[in-house]
C-alpha cells in the first residue's frame, strides 16, 4: 500500500466536540485514484493534512510511500512533501506575480532543479494540461479552469508519488469542473501517481477508481 492509516485519532481542543477522527483506518494502493466524500467538518481536510504530515495524529500510524511519518522531524517532513507529494487546492494557490511557467516550475526550484532539463519538464506538463502556449501569461490572464490546470501541472511536475486534491473544483462552474477532474485523473494516471481527492461533488467523485464516505464512525464504501 502506498498510503496507510491505522487507528488514527486526531482532535483539536478538549472534549468530544474537539474530536475529528477516531480510530480511522485507510489503505490506498499504488496507482489508485481515491475520492473521499463527507459532510462539512467531518475531517476530510484533516485527513489530507495527516497524509501530508502537516498535522500529526494524537494516536495511530500514518505511512506514506513506505515511510512512517511518526519517525520524521519537521525538516524531514518538509523534504518528504517537496519530493513525494503534490497538492491541488480549491483556491488554486498560484502566485499572481509569477508567470504560468514559473508557477509550474516552483516544485522543481524548491528541489534545486533549474536547468534545461527542468525547463523541458515544465514544458511537458504545460502541454499535458493544454497550456503549452500560455507559459508566459500571468494567472490573472487565465480563466478559473485554466488556473486550476496550472495547479495540476505544478502538482505533478516533480513526479510525486502522491497527489492530494482538496475540493479542486469548488471554485469552478460545472463544465470547467468536469474538465478539470478529467484532466486531473488522466494526468495522475499518466504519471503513475496515487491520488486522494476530497470533494463534495458527486460528479468529481464519479471519476475516481473508488469512493469512500467519511463519517463519524469511519469510512463507508
Amino acid at each position: 500500500m502506498l498510503i496507510e492509516l491505522a487507528a488514527v485519532r486526531k482532535s483539536f481542543g478538549r472534549g468530544p466536540r474537539g474530536l475529528v477522527l477516531d480510530g480511522l483506518d485507510l489503505a490506498v494502493p499504488r496507482g489508485e485514484f481515491l475520492a473521499v466524500r463527507g459532510e462539512s467538518g467531518i475531517g476530510k481536510s484533516t485527513l489530507l493534512n495527516l497524509i501530508a504530515g502537516l498535522d500529526r495524529p494524537d494516536a495511530g500510524r500514518v505511512v506514506v510511500d513506505g515511510v512512517d511519518l511518526a519517525g520524521l522531524d519537521d525538516d524531514a517532513l518538509t523534504r518528504l512533501r517537496r519530493e513525494r507529494i503534490g497538492f491541488v487546492f480549491q483556491a488554486f494557490h498560484v502566485l499572481p506575480y509569477l508567470t504560468v511557467a514559473q508557477n509550474v516550475a516552483l516544485p522543481l526550484a524548491l528541489l534545486g532543479r533549474s536547468d534545461a532539463t527542468a525547463a523541458a519538464r515544465v514544458g511537458e506538463m504545460l502541454a499535458a494540461v493544454g497550456l503549452a502556449e500560455r507559459g508566459d501569461a500571468l494567472p490573472r490572464e487565465l480563466s478559473g479552469g485554466e488556473v486550476q490546470r496550472v495547479a495540476i501541472a505544478r502538482a505533478l511536475v516533480h513526479r510525486p508519488a502522491v497527489v492530494l486534491a482538496d475540493e479542486p473544483t469548488g471554485n469552478l462552474d460545472p463544465a470547467s469542473g468536469a474538465q478539470v477532474i478529467a484532466l486531473l485523473r488522466d494526468a495522475v494516471k499518466d504519471a503513475g501517481a496515487t491520488a486522494v481527492l476530497v470533494t463534495h461533488s458527486s460528479t468529481a467523485a464519479a471519476a475516481a477508481d473508488r469512493v469512500l464516505v467519511l463519517t463519524g464512525r469511519g469510512f463507508v464504501q
